[in-house]
């Protein structure tokens, strides 16, 4: 090879890795194929000097192939260029999965130039190169041009070229179906826990069949289409985490998050930094911007469980949010607004809590918009044994135990007991019976010893109220004399009697204080 024909060489192949090059960043800049394809294949024609070229794609549907770009051809043109598998040269090519070279096509009896674009066009050499844009095994569409006939050497050049480039098109197409893929499921399975989330916290499945909790009932299904302001009250275990979230998820928000917090938990020092964020450095430990709950929420809900916890400072921040719909980062100057909607709850007394000064008037005025009142569970003890058989249901299925009824006695138990612990407690009790359960049924002594009674311990209070009273008399005197080592007169005023009194007592019971003199 002389000098100039390894020149002319070594220049051809850094214009054809240029072109990869150049098609490799078009492909990488968009996920969406249509935003790349015209590109690419202008980038083809531009360097191999092309006539006219076409990518075309296999619609799987329809079996069609159709020109997704084109170049060199008019709209008209493009539109007519529409392909059964098997049909012309690019259906053949599709179908097979083999390359074509037509070197010239106007002696190729196939060839049928549905476009029309070579239509009266003057007599001259054209060159027609088709390959296959093929995944795998699979030929998706095809790549297609026209050129001059330049010779068959330089047309299997170019083929070689065609044959790289429409292998980078595939590859990008495999890469963004997978993306697509990916997404699809991505999206089913958000839809499918979205939907779960929905059954499992609608009000239908909050178990009361109560008048009480029909009451409850009612008021969430006014206020679940609106935008108001929630305020659940209720004793600590009644299931105010659990409105909450059956009044977000039957709302216009039910698609956007809902972002819980308790303000119990979270130190004071730190809950002004989860409710609003923080940038970075604003604090000791603060080493990069975080975004606040109410940030996070934006469009949707946030519950603030334990409202009646929060400090002042946190009150006023927290009133602005309510007022101003605006808030600014910890150690911030800009001021970030939010659409979100406020559920609290609380336990405690907030009107003592306003008389005492620890809560602010305004911020309650502004959180009781629409009050929820959840009774203690002693209030609806018709819906005892409807949660106790919800909970047997759900912790069965859990640890596998075949429970099939709760016994009589246990029925009564669980009916007579005043549930200072309310809902929450109730569950705990169901699920500890269910583990200890051995035979398929919850008995009696399944149950917590704070619910037993002395009929089902055989723990019955034997004598008399007279008898035990002096049994208690005896031991608080000889405790007391115990404690004076034997001095009558200490152990009367230990027990605030007259030493009279103390006499009379120890006589009565027979007790000695001598007994009690050397004993430490």
């Amino acid at each position: 090879m002389n000098t100039t024909g390894a020149d002319n060489h070594v220049r051809g192949k850094l214009e054809e890795l240029s072109l990869f090059f150049e098609i490799s960043q078009i492909l990488d800049q968009s996920l969406d194929l249509k935003q790349v394809i015209q590109p690419v294949l202008t980038a083809v024609t531009d360097h191999l000097g092309m006539l006219r070229g076409t990518i075309t794609l296999l619609n799987r549907k329809s079996g069609e192939i159709l020109i997704e770009a084109a170049y060199g051809l008019s709209p008209t043109e493009r539109k007519r260029g529409r392909y059964k598998l098997g049909e012309g040269i690019t259906g053949k090519v599709v179908q097979s999965g083999q390359s074509k070279v037509i070197p010239r096509i106007d002696e190729e009896p196939e060839f049928l130039n549905r476009t029309g674009a070579r239509r009266g066009k003057p007599s001259e050499a054209v060159s027609f190169i088709c390959v296959p844009v093929k995944i795998g095994s699979e030929t998706i569409g095809a790549l297609s041009v026209d050129r001059s006939f330049p010779g068959e050497e330089a047309l299997q050049e170019d083929l070689r070229i065609l044959t790289v480039v429409a292998s980078l098109i595939a590859q990008a197409v495999k890469i963004r179906q997978t993306v697509m893929e990916e997404r699809e499921q991505l999206l089913a399975e958000n839809s499918r826990l979205h939907k779960e989330l929905e059954e499992k916290f609608r009000p239908s499945n909050i178990i009361g069949n109560s008048k009480a909790m029909q009451h409850v009932f009612d008021m969430m299904a006014q206020v679940s289409r609106s935008d108001a302001t929630v305020l659940i009250r209720g004793e600590s275990g009644t299931g105010k985490e659990l409105v909450a979230q059956a009044i977000h998820y039957n709302s216009a928000r039910a698609a956007k998050p809902l972002i819980k917090v308790n303000c119990a938990a979270l130190p004071e020092t730190v809950i002004e930094s989860e409710l609003f964020g923080h940038e970075k450095g604003a604090f000791t430990g603060a080493i990069s911007t975080r975004k606040g709950r109410f940030e996070m929420a934006n469009g949707g809900t946030i519950f603030l469980d334990e409202i009646g916890d929060l400090s002042a400072m946190t009150q006023v921040k927290l009133l602005r949010v309510l007022q101003e719909k605006e808030f600014e980062r910890v150690g911030g100057n800009e001021t970030i607004r939010t659409n979100v909607r406020v559920i609290a709850a609380t336990n405690r007394d907030l009107e003592r809590a306003m008389e005492e000064g620890l809560f602010r008037e305004d911020l309650y005025y502004r959180l009781n918009v629409f009050p929820i009142h959840l009774p203690p569970l002693r209030e609806r003890r018709n819906d005892i044994l409807l949660l106790a058989d919800h909970f047997i249901a759900t912790y069965r299925e859990e640890n596998h135990k075949p429970i099939q009824r709760i016994s009589t006695p246990a029925i009564d138990l669980l009916s007579n007991y005043h549930w200072p612990g309310n809902v929450r407690e109730l569950e705990n009790c169901i699920e500890r019976a269910v583990l200890l359960s051995a035979d398929g049924v919850i008995h009696s002594h399944h149950l917590p010893p704070s619910l037993q009674s002395a009929e089902s311990t055989n723990t019955q209070i034997h004598g008399s109220l007279q008898d035990s009273l002096d049994n208690l008399e005896r031991e608080l005197l000889m405790d007391a004399l115990k404690s004076t080592k034997g001095n009558m007169a200490k152990a009367a005023r230990m027990l605030d009697i007259t030493e009279r009194i103390m006499g009379l007592r120890v006589k009565k019971h027979g007790i000695d204080p001598r007994n009690y003199r050397t004993r430490m």
